[in-house]
């Protein structure tokens, strides 16, 4: 049976492609033949990636009457591309590589990459991908530096714990954080050169002097001149980048002062702090009319299992693939802090890493977090309500159980109806 559907083939009249690498460009055109009706035309030129050239070729489509181009995301050559032309009032897409495949058999060259990405892109058969506007932008290069020192400064922790390790002084045995004040305290002694094992262990504070016997056999070792040297230098950068973290959080806190509204909603839900809240938006933007449900978000950051079927049969399913590396990071660990809340989703996040474990968990608590967000966002008034610990109990639990006494009772022949207590 015929269905109707409403794709309707539109083609772009004038629209420009560029296949880009790091010194140099392609760029193929594509517009009506003012000769001949019905047929098309195209041109292709190459030029260089520094700025006046960019500047040429913005004037050259501007004078083609070019409207639209359109542009693969290569590595981070596109940036420079893609902000130039969009300044100068271009609609600029860029598009996912995986969507622009070429067709086997078929010589490939930057001109016919070109020319191809063209042709596809003049029928309307790609999606743009999300790049935020240049506020965001902003915000998210340093968010994004954030986390690059985050991992910059673990990094260099687990060098000490290993050089530590390296030297027979087992101090992240007895402390779980070798990096507190009591923890630093005893690698500083470490590096004057103190070497007893007695007073080092006298430098515990608060709770770890319960274990002074403990830290006094952990420190029992062979520390040299050597592990202090390299020790010294290791603390002196795991410093430097607290330092700098510092400050890109005080320059963070400066560009989220618009969104402060945002921030302080996002904030309130369990397992999203401001620093989390600030790479959420950074991330996904303030316009959620870009995502036209919770869904349309929660498939572009790969938080929704992927549909694959072949031949009637469903394969791959669970799987959600590689989405936005950063948006994954903050939401997972949004999902394990809220696993530990009595809250709802702390409740879900715990009913799920029971039954199927805590990557799933992990997946299932990041989407509920991010349907959250979206409803947030798109609703300026809305405010998160928690359900409560106890929500599956009074709701779910409760349904389940009537209805297994019900089918019970079905199966010893009885017709059962309900009715409510007074």
């Amino acid at each position: 049976m015929l269905e109707e559907v409403r794709d309707h083939e539109e083609i772009i009249e004038r629209i420009a492609a560029l296949d880009i690498g790091k010194a140099s460009l392609v760029c193929c055109v594509r517009a009506p033949d003012e000769r001949r009706s019905g047929r098309r035309v195209q041109e292709i030129t190459s030029y260089a990636t520094m700025t006046r050239s960019l500047l040429g070729m913005a004037d050259h489509l501007r004078a083609l009457g070019v409207t639209r181009v359109v542009m693969e995301a290569t590595s981070d050559y596109w940036k420079p591309v893609f902000y130039l032309l969009e300044a100068a009032g271009f609609e600029t897409w860029l598009v996912n590589a995986r969507d622009v495949k070429h067709l086997p058999g078929r010589a490939k060259t930057d001109r016919i990459d070109a020319a191809w990405l063209c042709k596809v892109a003049e029928r309307q058969m790609l999606r743009p991908s999300f790049v935020p506007p240049a506020e965001i932008r902003r915000l998210r290069d340093l968010t994004r530096y954030r986390v690059d020192l985050v991992v910059s400064r673990t990094a260099e922790k687990q060098r000490a714990e290993k050089l530590l390790e390296d030297a027979q002084i087992k101090l992240s045995v007895v402390a779980s954080d070798i990096f507190g004040v009591s923890g630093r305290a005893m690698m500083a002694a470490l590096i004057a050169g103190e070497r007893n094992p007695r007073t080092l262990a006298q430098m515990a504070r608060s709770s770890l002097r319960k274990k002074i016997d403990a830290l006094e056999e952990a420190f029992t070792g062979h520390f040299t001149d050597h592990h202090a040297f390299l020790l010294a230098k290791m603390l002196a950068h795991v410093d430097q980048l607290n330092r700098d973290i510092a400050e890109v959080d005080a320059r963070i806190e400066e560009h989220v002062a618009p969104f402060a509204q945002a921030v302080e909603r996002l904030d309130e839900i369990p397992g999203v702090g401001r620093t989390a809240a600030a790479m959420i938006l950074a991330e996904i933007g303030l316009d959620m009319s870009r995502f036209p449900t919770a869904g349309h978000l929660a498939s572009w950051a790969r938080f929704a299992p992927g549909v694959k079927e072949s031949a009637g049969k469903k394969k791959g399913r669970g799987t959600t693939g590689h989405g936005n590396p950063y948006l994954a990071r903050v939401l997972g660990e949004a999902a394990v802090v809220v696993g530990r809340t009595d809250t709802f989703l702390g409740e879900r996040y715990r009913r799920i890493a029971r039954r199927r474990g805590t990557k799933r968990a992990i997946v299932a608590v990041g989407r509920s977090i991010l349907t959250i967000v979206w409803h947030l966002l798109s609703t300026p008034d809305a405010h998160f309500v928690d359900l409560g610990s106890d929500f599956y109990d009074k709701r779910i639990s409760t349904e389940r159980r009537k209805r297994k006494h019900i089918r019970e009772l079905e199966a010893l022949g009885y017709r059962v109806s309900l009715e409510p207590a007074a």
